[in-house]
């Protein structure tokens, strides 16, 4: 049964993607209604959520057994068991896919967190991977870091399509977005058919409001007090102001007229922290044409229940946003400071997740053989 709210979304441009995957999720149906009744159009992973996945249940139980009687380690089996899942996901959206041209129906798989610092081995495993998987509509994510954008001009020069993650700052989006049409003029030059080269850039939205309340509630004005819930929206309004700029004139131009597609930019990290504020507060407040949100579960029923979705609530908003970060910069906020925080503790915090799979896989191969 469809739900107004999120058809309204869908209606309004924004791609509604699931911040989660599990077997249990392809396993049991729940994947096929989300994309049946629930305008579900593509899936995002993360070292976090496949972490999740297989410390719960025994849905994984027969590949890892399978897997340790022939032998394989700890990496080989979180590799064959993730891009299984992965795999098998692609083949579910293939459809959507196929009658969006490639722009939805996509599932993505991250490389390894450990190598984010690491362009060569970050262009590696994303090569990697896209064999492996070996669907059209896979996206391979690469983190934004400094060692990442050239990483992400290599890889879309190979004619692999990237979500890249891990997106805070304006200053940071730029570079991605640069990074990303560098990449596409290589692949011309190196005769990849330009159409088939998609990618999404991960803008982070919560994750900026966390942050700067903490500092805010520490300065402790009233000033400082009346600009909580303020600085993640502002972040996102100017970021799409910037990624307008940037897909136009005649650079972009020249590779349009090739059929290259615009990085949409995606909001990560859409799930409300603050109790306080409304559930759906990064969702209504960032309604777009050609944009992706992906949720968390919690999120999406969220919108179906209570979202209010009123048509385009971003463009023209960038000097509002700006206005906002010159308020916060007047209380004492340091916005450099805070991106370079969110992204070193965003690699962190994904690979101590990656570690916490590698620790799960290895005793489950362990339990599991024989």
């Amino acid at each position: 049964m469809s739900k107004p709210n999120l058809a309204a979304l869908s209606g309004a441009g924004v791609s509604i993607w699931l911040d989660d995957l599990s077997r249990e999720r392809l396993t049991s149906g729940n994947l096929d209604e989300l994309i049946r009744d629930w305008n579900v159009v593509g899936v995002t992973t993360n070292p976090t959520i496949f972490a999740g996945a297989l410390s719960k249940g025994e849905s994984y139980d027969e590949q890892v057994r399978e897997l340790a009687n022939r032998g394989a380690d700890t990496e080989a089996t979180i590799r064959e068991v993730t891009t299984t899942d992965v795999r098998n996901a692609c083949d579910k959206f293939r459809d959507i896919y196929n009658s969006t041209n490639g722009v939805d129906g996509r599932v993505s798989i991250e490389v390894d967190p450990r190598l984010a610092f690491d362009t060569d081995k970050t262009v590696a495993e994303a090569q990697d991977l896209w064999k492996t998987v070996d669907r059209p509509n896979l996206l391979v994510k690469i983190p934004a870091t400094e060692a990442g954008l050239p990483a992400i001009t290599k890889t879309i020069a190979e004619g692999i399509s990237v979500n890249v993650t891990l997106i805070f700052s304006t200053e940071r989006y730029q570079a991605v977005m640069d990074a990303y049409i560098a990449g596409l003029e290589q692949a011309k030059a190196n005769g990849h058919d330009l159409r088939s080269i998609h990618s999404v850039a991960s803008f982070f939205v919560s994750r900026v409001d966390t942050e700067i309340d903490k500092r805010l509630d520490a300065i402790g004005t009233d000033e400082a007090k009346a600009l909580r819930g303020k600085a993640a929206l502002a972040n996102a309004w100017i970021a799409y102001g910037a990624f307008e700029k940037t897909f136009q004139g005649a650079r972009w131009e020249a590779l349009k007229a090739d059929g290259a597609n615009a990085q949409r930019p995606l909001w990560a990290s859409t799930g409300v922290k603050d109790p306080s504020y409304s559930p759906t507060l990064y969702v209504d407040q960032l309604v777009v044409a050609d944009v992706v949100n992906t949720m968390p579960e919690k999120t999406l029923h969220a919108v179906a229940d209570a979202g209010k979705i009123a048509g385009d609530t971003v463009t023209g908003r960038a000097a509002e946003g700006q206005e906002v970060f010159d308020q916060l910069a007047a209380v004492g906020i340091d916005l450099e400071d805070v991106f370079k925080v969110l992204e070193t503790e965003g690699v962190e915090k994904f690979e101590k997740s990656w570690e916490e799979l590698l620790e799960t896989v290895t005793n489950q191969l362990a339990q599991l053989k024989g």
